[in-house]
């Protein structure tokens, strides 16, 4: 969740805690607060309706952990969703394609793994240790929130460089899933990458002028 959810989020807990007649204080909130704000203000309200609808649990007002349990079980859920979605596109399109898929976490997760090209590249024998690797970095992504991603997963093809030489327009990449996500993706994401690199002198790392053989 973001901090603009801060309120909503706070009336929507009032209101459950009110179910079973019990107080929120401030101390309380904010340990609830901790507790969710890495997942999406949806999942959080699904959740706490799962609870108390719960045949077992739902006698029992929620306590953090209870939803960070459910929470937490989504999150893998998504994963291996998202592994189907790369899986059927590592087939389908194959790796001398640009991607752009619908979900940031898959860009940043891929690039994790060596990129586009190398995962369409795996051998058979290695896909089960591949799918785990993946689950475990996009369950990392999502439950940060906010990570930079490379806006485009790129293909085994010329660099961008030589269609400019050329005057020639970038292939087209191919959008898995829903497109107008995938758009909003691309849009969103970096252009090198998403680890920023920059270069600076010895001497302004330093704060001061640096003498050869210091």
């Amino acid at each position: 969740m973001k901090s603009t959810d801060k309120q909503q989020f706070a009336a929507m807990l009032r209101d459950v805690m009110a179910f079973y007649k019990q107080d929120v204080s401030p101390f309380a909130l904010s340990v609830w607060w901790q507790a969710c704000e890495n997942f999406d203000f949806e999942q959080v309200s699904k959740a706490l309706t799962k609870h108390a609808m719960d045949a077992e649990r739902g006698m029992f007002p929620p306590k953090p952990a209870d939803l960070v349990r459910q929470l937490e079980g989504t999150a893998t859920d998504k994963a291996m969703l998202a592994w189907g979605k790369l899986f059927e596109a590592m087939g389908r399109i194959g790796a001398y394609t640009d991607v752009v898929f619908d979900d940031p976490a898959i860009h940043a997760a891929v690039e994790d793994l060596g990129g586009w090209v190398k995962i369409c590249r795996v051998e058979t024998s290695q896909l089960s240790y591949l799918q785990h690797r993946f689950c475990e970095a996009h369950r990392a992504y999502t439950s940060r929130g906010q990570f930079d991603y490379p806006r485009r997963l790129a293909g085994d093809r010329s660099p961008d460089e030589m269609y400019a030489k050329k005057g020639l327009p970038l292939p087209r990449p191919a959008l898995i899933g829903d497109s107008e996500r995938a758009k909003q993706v691309y849009k969103q994401g970096q252009i090198a990458g998403k680890t920023g690199v920059s270069f600076v002198s010895l001497a302004d790392l330093a704060g001061k002028s640096l003498q050869i053989g210091n």
